[in-house]
């Protein structure tokens, strides 16, 4: 096999990625966001790169959303919530941990990319907004 083979790109390949929290606000309007970078040749994602920013909530939501879009499939859960020293370094780390451990689950399973619409949108459109959905919960 010739080495340039060895070194090539998978057929499909879906990398995900949570990283740099970043905490606003202040006292009981403060909360994190993290930011999802997506590599990806998948058909259900419509840019082979993207980095976009949401937050727990969002996430919440979007579990909720698959949850009605996908009923077959297991969703996994998120990381619980927390009620004290949320905006630890620790706690942040912890969650940022689960929150990639999700959307890899997620985004990698194939009835989820063919069967839901959110998937694409929450992962890579900046301009992002779940009410156009019509998932409230």
């Amino acid at each position: 096999m010739p080495a340039e083979d060895v070194y090539q790109l998978p057929e499909n390949f879906l990398e995900i990625e949570v990283r740099s929290p970043q905490t606003h606000g202040i006292g009981r309007k403060q909360f994190t966001d993290y930011e999802i970078v997506c590599n990806t040749n998948l058909p259900a994602f419509k840019h082979p790169q993207s980095a976009v920013r949401r937050r727990y909530s969002d996430f919440e939501w979007f579990k909720y959303a698959l949850e009605r879009e996908c009923p077959h499939v297991n969703i996994p859960n998120l990381p619980g919530k927390v009620f004290t020293n949320r905006f630890s370094d620790e706690v942040i780390e912890e969650r940022r941990a689960g929150l990639e451990r999700f959307l890899q689950i997620v985004c990698g399973h194939p009835l989820i990319q063919t069967g839901s619409k959110v998937l694409g949108p929450f992962v890579q459109a900046p301009s992002f907004n779940r009410d156009a959905y019509g998932y409230n919960h």
